[in-house]
């Protein structure tokens, strides 16, 4: 118990710390994070920009959230308890990592969050790739709400072929909730598509909103 007390105390010292980082460096605007549950098992299912997209996920509101990270983030000691104390769960990437997967259901029983980036790798030009349909089974498993995640901007600060961010602007919007139910009628094939569209329909809207060129799908 004690334990758990003061992991929850350095996740929220540390969610502080990021998002005075968030606000200083990248102008950061979040809008619908009414959208997310404040408890309950909820998968937050959002593009992939940039290496700093679990922080401009998981800052924006009060309940602490678990972040799946590639194996290899975890080769060095520091980083890896770093990440770990901040509810980081590995992940094989281009396999089945069956393992991952029962970690991620048993903290959704637990009523838990998991933040998900089902384009499995960050986007090489600003666009959403379709979604991997993986998450669904996630969803069903573990009894929880899908809430669509977009991020924008990110990649004009940080596109994977630049070893450091620059500052700039960055948009989270967080999308109305698709419940279980909701989920279990599409299948996991449907639910990747409408969850992708959505996205896309959503960093549509931003881009324009901002005066920025929307990109063609």
């Amino acid at each position: 118990m004690f334990e758990k007390t003061v992991r929850k105390v350095w996740y929220w010292v540390c969610g502080w710390a990021c998002r005075l980082f968030c606000i200083f460096f990248f102008n950061f605007r979040v809008y619908g994070k009414e959208n997310v549950p404040r408890d309950g098992a909820t998968l937050l299912v959002s593009n992939h920009q940039s290496y700093l997209d679990p922080i401009f996920c998981g800052v924006s509101f009060a309940r602490n959230m678990h972040f799946l990270a590639r194996d290899s983030l975890f080769a060095n000691w520091f980083f890896t308890w770093l990440i770990s104390s901040l509810n980081a769960i590995p992940v094989k990437r281009d396999e089945a990592d069956y393992s991952a997967m029962r970690k991620v259901i048993s903290r959704l029983k637990e009523g838990e969050g998991v933040c998900l980036f089902p384009e499995a790798t960050r986007t090489r030009d600003g666009r959403i790739a379709s979604f991997k349909p993986g998450f669904g089974l996630l969803c069903r498993r573990g009894n929880a709400a899908i809430v669509p995640v977009m991020i924008d901007g990110a990649f004009e600060c940080w596109p994977r072929f630049r070893k450091i961010f620059c500052p700039g602007s960055v948009v989270v919007c967080y999308g109305k909730a698709i419940t279980v139910e909701e989920a279990r009628s599409m299948g996991d094939k449907k639910l990747a598509e409408t969850v992708t569209k959505t996205l896309r329909r959503m960093q549509t809207e931003c881009r324009v909103k901002r005066g920025k060129k929307p990109y063609d799908y």
